[in-house]
């Protein structure tokens, strides 16, 4: 890790007071603002409530080189800036979290070269102390999760299977690679899920969960593993945390989320709420009734219910999760589904400090506001406005401590009072934003396929003149939304800041309008969604007559990227050009290559060979209408979408004489996340756009 200097801290300490300094002249947002925009990570409250600690992840403008710091504010003082606090040179720091009693701060940090636990003390004034390492494991932590009366912890990462401790000797230098037994390099499998996500699966090595005594601030002794002769990952991979983690408010036990690992395992969604209590080592499945995804455990302050997450279909991701509860010495099958009315899908889940509400995050239209539910009636009540909430934290006094994040600026964190009125605490990017165009951004609906209301947006320069050339952005998912939130991958605040007017489209399939909705792209990739984007793409003519509808250039990404193909050989005639990131190119190679089997099988009607129409929605099969200039870009570590669906339009497009572009990033996944390959992506699409929609773009773009 590369240290940022403590003046660098210190600007981003001033930026929360900033925003009233006049700026003689606004810009446009660059790839590189992108790239170095500093990002909030984990946010906890102490006990007092009296402050609030949080990591931001900085990058260094020169090098491009990534770092965390830790965070603290006072919010008790309504213009408290905040304070830097914990730094190592040269090191991170990050995960905060507060003792029982409020007097240190929990947080990981690779100051001893390896990922370990540390704490500093915090006085009722604020002073902090030294930092002092926590603990010595002999693997790295990945997470960790302290008691509610602070006595116990919690701590998760990638161990051996059969190594009873937090990492084992053999551990040491190989990770513990059981997939490399020797004499060469080879790796040797038996059954599926050989790679996931981007990493090649090690045989024998599985995220687990340990607990430990914490005795005067360190972990004590060897810890006990809470899996038992249980095989799986927990927390789930690859991208699940401590949300799946709840300690039973009286210690004794800790409940977590795992996903089996056994032969079935690629095909299924089959997530599963195990308990155990700390010491004796039994083991419960609280969830075993449901064959789907059970997720999010949280209890209430009184160990009187548990409250979770579930879906009800197997084998589908994207369902929706209703929120259930359970009381304390239930039967299994007693179980009560709180929002079965209402027909979103929670993305989190707490409890109001008086156990009579909880709150929980999930997209509507748009927007994935907070909203609070009464455990009595399951009333539903929207809290937040517009923008993408994602931390929660209920106050004592009624108030929510949140972070949000929208179209026009990255996450900070804000404070709703019990009256409603909402207070922006931080603006760790304010002296950046300043000095940045702001973007207008307009929603509009229209009737989409089979007579439904489909939502899009408009992004474009608050201040533009003149004709404005398109871009056109079809998310991924299939199951997603291009809604108000902030993205530091695909962002349309910076796309619109290059001369363009950015159009979204929430076509079928999207997330936000209801169950149905989402669940009508299925074994329909490329009908009503296409259908959708037609109508979208006229109605957007309508609504700004900014807009020149002669020059545009459509852009996906995995989904997305399926559908630029799906144009390219289904509206052929539309686009000035087409930018493909890791796009699906031939339905029957990624069936038979792509890692979490799941996804693929239930979106198209399950394996390649016992599927109604395998080929019907495949892209590949209309090649011979190709003619739009296409830019492709694929990361080589892609397991869910592999590079060589990109490499194979790519030879279609060079053999038939269409222009085009392959940008490969040998370091990367389905996802551009470094610094500097970002500002690589970056240049390539503007460049790829601008050549083709400039006013005057060339004899290539007019015998398109």
């Amino acid at each position: 890790m590369t240290y940022l200097s403590k003046a660098f801290g210190f600007t981003l300490l001033l930026s929360s007071t900033i925003l009233a300094t006049s700026v003689a002249s606004a810009r446009p947002m660059t790839a590189e603002d992108l790239a170095t925009f500093k990002r909030m990570g984990s946010v906890t409250v102490s006990p007092d409530e009296k402050w609030a600690a949080f990591d931001v992840t900085e990058t260094e403008p020169e090098t491009y080189a990534r770092s965390s710091a830790l965070y603290l504010l006072d919010l008790d003082s309504p213009d408290a800036a905040p304070v830097r606090i914990a730094d190592k040179a040269e090191k991170s720091e990050h995960s905060p979290s507060f003792s029982a009693d409020g007097s240190e701060i929990f947080y990981l940090s690779d100051a001893s070269d390896s990922e370990q636990l540390w704490r500093v003390s915090i006085t009722t004034d604020g002073q902090i102390g030294e930092p002092i390492q926590a603990s010595q494991l002999d693997a790295d932590i990945a997470g960790f999760k302290l008691s509610p009366r602070g006595s116990k912890i919690a701590v998760w990462g990638d161990i051996a299977r059969d190594c009873p401790t937090f990492g084992c000797t053999e551990d040491a230098g190989g990770d513990g690679n059981r997939a490399e037994p020797g004499p060469g390099t080879g790796r040797e499998y038996d059954e599926l899920f050989v790679r996931h996500w981007s990493s090649w699966e090690t045989p024998g090595n599985y995220s687990r969960i340990f607990a430990f005594d914490l005795k005067d601030g360190q972990i004590s002794g060897e810890g006990m593993a809470l899996d038992g002769e249980l095989i799986g990952d927990s927390p789930t991979k690859p991208f699940g945390g401590g949300e799946e983690i709840a300690w039973v408010p009286g210690e004794e036990g800790v409940f977590f989320a795992m996903r089996i690992a056994d032969r079935n395992e690629p095909k299924s969604t089959n997530i599963d709420i195990y308990g155990t209590s700390v010491g004796a080592g039994e083991i419960k499945n609280f969830t075993e009734l449901n064959e789907a995804t059970d997720t999010l455990p949280a209890f209430s302050s009184d160990s009187e219910w548990l409250a979770y997450a579930a879906m009800e279909r197997p084998g589908y991701e994207s369902d929706r999760l209703v929120v259930k509860l359970k009381k304390k010495g239930s039967d299994a099958g007693d179980v009560r589904s709180l929002t079965d009315d209402w027909d979103r899908s929670v993305g989190s889940i707490v409890w109001t400090p008086d156990n009579q509400k909880l709150i929980v995050t999930a997209q509507d239209v748009l927007d994935h506001p907070a909203y609070e539910v009464d455990i009595e009636t399951g009333a539903v009540t929207r809290l937040t406005a517009g923008g993408n909430v994602g931390t929660t934290i209920p106050l004592k006094d009624g108030s929510l401590i949140y972070t949000m994040n929208s179209l026009q600026a990255p996450t900070d964190l804000y404070r709703r009072a019990a009256d409603g009125a909402v207070t922006q605490l931080t603006k760790i990017n304010g002296a950046e934003l300043v000095a940045i165009d702001e973007v207008s951004i307009e929603r509009f609906a229209f009737e989409g396929a089979e007579g439904a209301q489909v939502w899009g947006q408009i992004i474009k320069p608050a201040d533009a003149t003149g004709e404005l050339p398109m871009a056109f952005l079809v998310h991924g998912g299939p199951q997603g939304s291009f809604g108000n939130s902030w993205s530091s991958r695909w962002n349309p605040k910076v796309m619109a800041a290059q001369g363009y007017a950015v159009v979204t489209i929430d076509f079928h399939g999207s997330v936000g309008y209801g169950q149905q909705f989402t669940d009508s792209i299925n074994q329909d990739w490329g009908g009503k969604p296409l259908e959708d984007l037609k109508l979208g793409y006229a109605a957007a003519l309508k609504v700004d007559d900014q807009i020149d509808g002669e020059r545009s250039c459509a852009l996906g990404a995995s989904y997305g990227g399926y559908m630029m193909n799906w144009i390219s050989g289904n509206w052929p005639d539309r686009f000035d050009c087409i930018i493909n990131h890791a796009g699906v190119f031939d339905l029957r190679a990624m069936a038979l290559s792509t890692e979490e089997l799941w996804f693929d099988q239930w979106d198209h009607g399950g394996p390649w060979w016992s599927r109604p129409n395998p080929e019907k929605w495949n892209p590949v099969n209309h090649i011979t209408k190709w003619k739009t200039p296409t830019l492709f870009i694929h990361g080589e570590k892609d397991f869910r979408i592999p590079y060589t669906q990109s490499l194979m339009p790519f030879t279609v497009t060079q053999e038939m004489d269409i222009p085009s572009r392959l940008l490969i990033f040998p370091d990367e996944n389905h996802w551009i996340l470094k610094g500097k390959n970002s500002v690589q992506w970056h240049r390539n699409v503007f460049d790829w756009m601008a050549k083709w929609t400039a006013a005057e773009a060339g004899q290539e773009s007019e015998d398109k």
